[in-house]
């Protein structure tokens, strides 16, 4: 339960929690379109893949791949994901970065590159010192802080604003925030467009850096 918890962080991470709500103002709540996507990913994960892999006695899909297809196609599947999962965690990590310089650390005089280092250097100490265990639980403290801040920020802007939470949905349906499904189907957020984008998704990240 705890590894499930700590994943829920780390599927969405920050950069989710940042621009998320910003994006609301283009497209209203069209990201929910992508949240269900993810939901039917999870559910073939957990109903299809999960029990293929335990019968198989596999830890991931490239060891299907490597039954099924040979060592080219497992290497060339783990080589696209490790490529895919870097070029992701590079660009969190340098928005993550710049938030906290623009925030916290220019007031101390500290260059980006050193904060970048510094980050980089306790990344990887805690990796190697504690293991899977260590990550599991700084994936852990990850989805606590992150929900406890979304509690926090939602109470402080109602709090100023003088809203209940009733009064903040008919708030944001007056100023039309509130649509979830975009009907049109020229449109890139087309409501099934955005659900099987968000499947796949999930699909392509059941690879080697699950727990």
């Amino acid at each position: 339960m705890l590894v499930a918890f700590g994943m829920i962080g780390t599927s969405l991470s920050g950069v989710t929690f940042v621009s998320v709500p910003g994006a609301v103002g283009a497209s209203q709540f069209g990201y929910m379109q992508i949240v269900i996507g993810y939901m039917l990913g999870y559910l073939s994960i957990a109903f299809i893949l999960l029990p293929l892999y335990y019968r198989l006695k596999l830890t991931s899909i490239y060891g299907y791949l490597k039954t099924r297809m040979g060592m080219l196609s497992y290497k060339t599947g783990a080589w696209f994901f490790i490529i895919s999962r870097l070029v992701g965690a590079t660009a969190r990590l340098y928005l993550v970065v710049n938030i906290l310089q623009a925030t916290i650390l220019d007031s101390f005089g500290i260059p980006f590159w050193v904060s970048t280092l510094i980050i980089l250097f306790m990344i990887i100490l805690y990796t190697f010192e504690g293991g899977v265990k260590t990550i599991v639980w700084t994936d852990t403290l990850q989805t606590t802080g992150m929900l406890a801040g979304l509690i926090i920020c939602t109470i402080y802007l109602l709090q100023h604003m003088n809203l209940n939470i009733t009064e903040s949905l008919d708030a944001m349906r007056n100023a039309s925030l509130s649509k979830i499904f975009n009907t049109d189907v020229n449109s890139k957020s087309y409501f099934i467009k955005q659900i099987l984008a968000g499947a796949f998704i999930t699909l392509s990240m059941t690879g080697i850096d699950q727990k």
